[in-house]
This record gives C-alpha cells, sequence and structure tokens, in this order.
C-alpha cells in the first residue's frame, strides 16, 4: 500500500468515525462552549479587581456553585488568584499579566 492509499484509508476511517459519534462530538461542543461563556462572565465580573464567589455571581448572574466550582478550577490553572479575604470569603482576581 502506497503513501497516498493509506491517507486516502486513513481520512475515510476518520470520516466514519466522526459520523458515527456525531451526536457525541456536537454534544461535548456545546458543553465546552457553554463553559467558556461561563468562564468569560467570571473573568468579566473580576476586571475590575479582587472579587468573592457571591459578588462574581452577582455581577455575572450566575449561582455561586457555579462560580465557585469554575473558579475553583480556573485558580488551579492559575487563571485566577486568591488575594485575601473579605469577611468569611475568600477574593479572587486575575493574574498581573491577564487584568
Amino acid at each position: 500500500m502506497t503513501d497516498k492509499e493509506a491517507a486516502r484509508e486513513r481520512t475515510a476511517l476518520l470520516k466514519k468515525l466522526r459520523e458515527e459519534h456525531k451526536e457525541s462530538i456536537e454534544s461535548t461542543r456545546a458543553h465546552l462552549k457553554a463553559q467558556q461563556e461561563i468562564r468569560r462572565a467570571i473573568t468579566g465580573a473580576m476586571r475590575e479587581g479582587a472579587t468573592t464567589v457571591p459578588e462574581i455571581a452577582e455581577a455575572s448572574g450566575l449561582q455561586a456553585d457555579q462560580v465557585l466550582w469554575h473558579v475553583t478550577a480556573m485558580k488551579k490553572y492559575d487563571l485566577v488568584v486568591e488575594t485575601g479575604r473579605n469577611g468569611d470569603y475568600y477574593c479572587y482576581s486575575l493574574p498581573e499579566d491577564q487584568s
């Protein structure tokens, strides 16, 4: 089998797999798009400076538990930083290079 034939066969196989898993792919894309919108809303609420989860939730219109989940994940990957406390709540802000 030549390289061209192998490439055509591989292309056909990938096309078949995409068709077989079309629903799963579309569902995953929709889920990722929703997560990106949530993260944009969170970072938009943090543009003014350090804020708490309840403040972010109020500013973004999201539920506090949803904000906390995303902020925790974002903190893990250094997309937000913990900057102290405001009463009983931790404050979060964008890293210096993102603000």
